[in-house]
């Protein structure tokens, strides 16, 4: 009965190293691995508790401050002795990306913080059980082992944390603020407006009336751009494709000449081949008798050359994807088509067409995605060019990202970019979500 009884007491005691363990890392990091003997772990999860510690209590409560007040005193001139000197003051900018990392920084010590007493209490729990932790060395190897993937994938990670996470918050903070070419810092300090850009933007009449217009030509834009250059690839690709046309290897190079030369190089050649005034473009149309034609200074006549320029520099990638995906098509569906007595227009629409749809799909959807942002093109041809005097920042070519541009980096008008920044974002966000969601070969893929 006493061995009974001195049993019990026992697993009583041994039921409290989780517990026990849990509540020590609770405490301060690491003490609950030291309790579980793990030293090495134990050690360096104090030390990151200490660097914790100290962004808490010297760090974050600045950190915060900068966030919430964009900064208290301005720049401005001291008379110093007979001499004026400029006093720096706050940088509203500064503590906005200072206050952002030290954020970011706090939430991981806190993800740190719960997996440590996450790791104490499962330790401990294997304690109870009559097994023995992992030593430090076991720890690494395990990791390098089986953990090998995470870690590579952290960096990364980190890299995509802090410079695209960050950027993406920092911009959307900016909308929220008065920061604009006549209110720059660290001349002036920024404060916060709330939504006000946002109600200028859609209530003021010369601001709503170049969203509407910019926003509609980037939607039409965006799929004229994807339809001629998806299209076109497939026309040029059935065209190589076809059993009577000889040196198709010398076709698929020259097709691809396009795509091979820097657009940067393209679009300056293409600006002068539609040159207005002295463009050999023209200078062939006179010559038929056709007479000029307003490439560049016309809205409508640019917007086409747009189209005809995107669709020089984009059908040779989709000619060569094609290309692909067509030399994958069982030609036993071919042989029973001409059993059948299909002609070749019925072959292409009822078995090739259908086959190269089902793997582009996805590509093309991207590819729409991509020219919604395509700002190579619009900025290298025309400059967002002619020039609207109704627009807001803007010419009659401008799409979203062009117009974001100007806003920013030609205007200073960071506030009203940010807002176009965040209306790209969730406008792209959500049509590539929702429509590669609703497609086959990804439906396929996840089934699977």
């Amino acid at each position: 009965m006493q061995e009974f009884i001195m049993e019990q007491e026992r697993s009583k005691l041994t039921r409290t190293y989780s517990r026990t363990a849990a509540v020590l890392s609770a405490l301060a990091m690491g003490l609950g691995q030291l309790y579980n003997r793990q030293y090495m772990k134990g050690v360096i999860l104090l030390a990151v508790h200490a660097l914790a510690l100290y962004t808490f209590i010297f760090r974050l409560p600045h950190a915060v401050w900068g966030l919430v007040t964009l900064g208290e005193t301005e720049t401005q001139l001291k008379k110093v002795g007979r001499l004026y000197k400029q006093v720096m003051g706050d940088h509203s900018v500064f503590l906005m990306i200072e206050g952002l990392v030290t954020v970011f920084v706090a939430l991981i010590f806190i993800w740190i913080y719960v997996m440590n007493i996450k790791d104490s209490y499962r330790t401990g729990k294997m304690r109870e059980q009559g097994e023995v932790p992992n030593t430090f060395k076991e720890t690494v190897s395990f990791v390098l082992s089986y953990r090998f993937p995470y870690l590579i994938l952290a960096v990364p990670l980190a890299g995509v944390f802090f410079f695209t996470i960050m950027p993406i918050v920092f911009m959307i903070l900016i909308a929220f603020t008065n920061y604009t070419a006549t209110h720059t810092p660290p001349k002036n300090l920024l404060d916060w407006t709330g939504f006000e850009a946002f109600r200028e933007l859609f209530r003021i009449k010369e601001w709503s009336r170049t969203f509407y217009s910019v926003t509609l030509w980037t939607i039409v834009w965006a799929l004229l751009a994807t339809l001629t250059g998806y299209f076109g690839g497939f026309a040029v690709a059935l065209l190589v494709q076809q059993k009577r046309i000889r040196f198709k290897s010398f076709w698929r190079t020259l097709f691809i000449l396009p795509y091979a030369i820097p657009m940067f190089v393209s679009m300056l050649i293409l600006q002068n081949m539609f040159n207005g005034q002295f463009g050999p473009v023209n200078q062939y149309l006179e010559l038929f008798g056709i007479g000029k034609i307003p490439w560049l200074s016309d809205p409508t006549w640019a917007k086409v050359t747009l189209i005809i320029a995107n669709f020089w520099v984009s059908f040779p990638v989709s000619m060569l994807m094609i290309i692909g995906i067509m030399s994958t098509i069982p030609q036993d569906m071919y042989e029973a088509a001409d059993i059948d007595g299909a002609s070749a227009f019925q072959k292409t629409r009822m078995i090739t067409f259908p086959c190269v749809m089902y793997s582009m799909a996805p590509l093309v959807i991207m590819s729409f995605v991509g020219n919604m942002n395509n700002f190579n093109v619009i900025y290298l041809l025309t400059n967002g060019n002619p020039i609207n005097g109704d627009f807001q920042y803007a010419g009659d070519t401008d799409i979203l990202i062009t117009w974001l541009f100007k806003l920013s980096m030609e205007n200073g008008q960071y506030n009203f970019a940010s807002v176009i920044g965040i209306i790209i974002f969730i406008l792209l966000s959500a049509f590539a979500i929702w429509n590669v969601r609703r497609t086959k070969a990804f439906k396929e893929d996840t089934s699977s």
